[in-house]
């Protein structure tokens, strides 16, 4: 894989954009839909869009150059703004720079563990619903869930409102309805949360986009994270169980038959 350059404006500024997709049974999942949302990331950004087949094309080649094609993979699709000079401008005629990773990922072994983390989502910042390369707070957000004994953090925006885990879409279900996070609180829209929605409604399930305090989840009578690795992965509050749900079980199908 060819090498980074060191004035790359994503490495220097995290002027770019990523997105991480699953192949699975030989193939890339939702692959259209994760094109997508990175087309119009960059055209928010102000950056020349790649092609869905320039997508597709590093995508599989990072799966054959990692030696993963019968294996069930994470891959992950990068874009930079190019190389720049020194400063916050960007060179007035962009090159783009797209390149691609691959690894073998397992699907999660039972449900996470959560606690809620002190980062804050940024609901006021555009980034906020972009899957833009500054990540920092995510990290930091799972750095401190690892040291309480957790696997996941659940992120909080500045209100003090549900928004997110570090790395996944947050669903709870109070009293039958299905609940996540409305777009307000800065939280990014997942391929797989979407997909998940669709698939809630055509269970005949109430679904619902709420402002709620993290106390919603103390309450709610099962916890799940969504994100395009793990599906729909059972989750609870650190000192609590979780028991099976029946539409949490449903949802989890759903998304593995995707």
């Amino acid at each position: 894989m060819a090498a980074v350059p060191l004035d790359d404006r994503g490495l220097l500024l995290g002027d770019g954009l990523f997105e991480t997709l699953l192949w699975k049974n030989g193939a890339l999942m939702l692959v259209g839909a994760h094109w997508a949302r990175m087309a119009a990331g960059a055209t928010a950004l102000g950056l020349p869009p790649p092609s869905e087949a320039a997508f597709l094309e590093v995508a599989t080649a990072a799966v054959q150059a990692a030696d993963c094609v019968g294996e069930r993979a994470a891959v992950r699709v990068t874009l930079t703004a190019g190389s720049g000079g020194r400063g916050l401008e960007r060179p007035a005629a962009l090159a783009p720079r797209l390149f691609a990773t691959a690894a073998p990922s397992q699907p999660p072994a039972g449900p996470a563990s959560l606690v809620v983390a002190s980062p804050r989502r940024n609901e006021a910042s555009p980034l906020s619903r972009l899957k833009t390369l500054a990540y920092l707070d995510n990290v930091l957000a799972r750095r401190e869930a690892r040291a309480a004994g957790a696997d996941e953090a659940v992120m909080l925006n500045s209100r003090g409102e549900l928004a997110c885990a570090a790395a996944a879409n947050l669903f709870w279900i109070d009293e039958g309805a299905l609940c996540t996070a409305a777009p307000e609180t800065g939280c990014l829209p997942g391929i797989m949360a979407a997909q998940l929605r669709a698939a809630a409604i055509g269970l005949g399930v109430e679904v619902r986009e709420v402002r709620e305090p993290a106390a919603a989840l103390e309450r709610a009578e099962a916890i799940f994270l969504t994100s395009s690795l793990v599906g729909a992965r059972p989750a609870h509050l650190v000192g609590r169980q979780s028991s099976p749900h029946r539409l949490v079980e449903a949802l989890g199908r759903a998304a593995d038959a995707l």
